[in-house]
Order: structure tokens, then sequence, then C-alpha cells
């Protein structure tokens, strides 16, 4: 009996040790797991964010740009762990090393980085322009190496050629984009502008223009450039009440077209429609406040409307604006206003 007793004490106290021991490996791991899942990726305890930042930088300027992207992205995105200077150095390098690597999704991730954390750097924005522009480059290039004959690509070309001022040219381009597609939104709109940025156009060339506006408000009647522009040869035509409905058609579809509230504001002037001028021509001065002529047509409106306190204003910022612009010891130039006909 008490050798029994002994063994079964002994068996006891075995397993009491294994348990514990068990326990105590399951704590280990435990506080193992829990502490490496507490470091961030591919970093160790105590690593330093700047040398980090650092050894990407010198794997980017060696020419080691695909196993430096990571690091980089890290660097760049690390906010105040890592020195500012550091932080915009690894977006600099990000995105040339994007750009190296053919990669333009990592690179536009890069770049939102450097316009979000470094706002109005100068050279952020050249960084952006030269970056935006070398996609378009390399977009343009492809477009035209994979479907040369497709209507997007005849529209690119002609758009190229009619910034060199080429106008057959171009005008030869939009009409092959409309031999595939009649009816392709846009280009009846673009063949008009053209033939009326032509220089030294022919007598009937405003006519054909207009052709063109009138066809892609057919295709697309929300068009409102094409109805923009049809007002404004209705208002040089004197032709003030179409000039009205269509300027008037554009505020509706544009809420932030200046341009459309100045025509239709000038174009009730030029009837004599003093107060009803008036809210439209604030409207322009509201989303165009730097344009003098705004100004100007405004406070004619007042004047001719009785409200002299408010045109006085108005004429006051006029000649600021004149003043400011006119070179420096010249006389400034006697204030014109839009509308045609408009009492001075």
């Amino acid at each position: 009996m008490i050798k029994a007793g002994v063994h079964d004490a002994c068996l006891v106290f075995l397993m009491r040790r294994f348990f514990l021991s068990v326990w105590s490996l399951l704590l280990f791991f435990s506080f193992l797991a829990s502490f490496c899942l507490g470091q961030p990726s591919g970093t160790t305890a105590g690593s330093d964010p700047a040398q980090e930042a650092q050894r990407a930088l010198n794997l980017a300027k060696a020419g080691h740009c695909r196993e430096s992207l990571p690091l980089l992205r890290k660097a760049a995105a690390r906010g105040t762990q890592t020195q500012k200077d550091l932080k915009r150095q690894a977006g600099f390098a990000g995105v040339r090393c994007a750009m190296v690597d053919v990669n333009p999704d990592t690179a536009t991730e890069f770049l939102r980085g450097l316009t979000r954390d470094f706002p109005h750097d100068p050279e952020v924005l050249y960084l952006s322009v030269h970056t935006y522009s070398d996609l378009s480059t390399r977009a343009a290039q492809e477009l035209a190496t994979s479907a040369p004959n497709s209507p997007q690509a005849h529209e690119l070309n002609a758009e190229a050629l009619e910034m060199q001022g080429k106008w057959n040219e171009a005008e030869k381009e939009y009409q092959a984009v409309l031999q595939q597609d009649p009816r392709s939104p846009g280009i009846h709109f673009r063949l008009g502008r053209l033939m009326l940025s032509r220089p030294n156009p022919a007598p009937d060339m405003a006519e054909r223009a207009k052709q063109e506006f009138l066809q892609e408000l057919e295709i697309d009647p929300n068009n409102a450039g094409a109805e923009y522009v049809l007002g404004e040869l209705a208002r040089q035509a004197q032709q003030w009440d179409e000039a009205i409905q269509r300027f008037s058609r554009v505020c509706k579809l544009d809420a932030g077209f200046g341009d459309a509230f100045l025509g239709l504001g000038s174009s009730l002037m030029s009837l004599k429609k003093f107060p009803e001028a008036i809210a439209p021509l604030e409207t322009a001065v509201k989303l165009e406040p730097l344009n003098p002529t705004a100004h100007y047509n405004l406070a004619v409106a007042y004047t001719r409307s009785g409200r002299k306190q408010e045109a006085e204003k108005e004429f006051a910022i006029h000649r600021q604006m004149v003043q400011k612009s006119e070179p420096a010891g010249t006389a400034p130039a006697e204030p014109e206003s839009q509308s045609q006909g408009s009492p001075q």
C-alpha cells in the first residue's frame, strides 16, 4: 500500500511537471508571436527609419531601382518617423525609379504623396509636370503602335497638328474620325473650333463653323462648348435674342462657365435690360474675379439700374486691374464693354 501511494504521488508530480512545462512553452511562444507581429514587416526591433530611408536612397542611386522601390515606399509613407528631407528625397527617388521600371501606377502613387506632403513645392510641381508629360507621351506612343488606324489615334494626331498650326492636316484627321464614326461626339465641335482658329479665314468660314457646331448639338445636345460658341457668333452678329437664348442654356448646362454668364449679361445690356443683366454679371464676377470686363459691365449695369454706390465699387476694381496691367509710364486705356452697343 505504501509503494502504491508513493507510485501515485510520483505520477502526480510528473504530470504536474509535464503540464507546467507545456504551459511555459505556450506562454513563451505566445510572447514570441506577439513580439514578432508587433514589428513592422521588413524591420527589426530598434531599427532606425532614417537609416533605412538612407539605405533605400543609396540603392536607388546605385541603379537598383526594383530592389529599392519597396523600401522607398516605406520611407515615403512613414511620416514623422523619418526626417522630412529624407521623406521628400524618398518620394523623388521613388518617382524616378518607377519611371525607369516602367511602372506608371507606382510613379503616380509617389507623386500623390509628394503633392500631399509638400504642396506648392516648386520642385515637386516641376517633377509632376515632367512625369505626367512622360506618361502622356508613352501612352500616345502605345496608342500609335497598337491601334494606329483607330478613331482615337486619328483624333490624337489631329489635336497635335492643330497645336502646331497645321490646320489642313488636322482637319483631314478629324474627317478620318467621322468616316469611321459619323456620330462620334466632340469631333464636329473640334472641327468648328479649328475653322475659327485659322488665320485669315475665308469669308464663309464662320458660317461653316456654325454648321459644325449645330451638327455637334444634334449628336450631343448637352455640349456646352458648342452652345457657347454659337452664342458668341450670334452676339458678334448682334443677334441678341439668339445670343441670350444660347447663353442662358449654357448657364443651365454648366453653372461654372463664367464666360457664358458674362455673355448673357452683356447681351441683355445691349437690349438695355440692365436690371436683368445684373444677376448673370454678378455670377460672372464671382466665377472670374480677375476678369476686368466682367467688373466693368457689372458697374455699367449697376449705374443704369440706379445702384450708384455698388457701381463705383466695381468701377474702382476695374481701374485697379487696368492700372496693374498697363506698363509703367503709359496712360490707362479707355475701358470697353464686351457688349456691343451698350451705353457707356
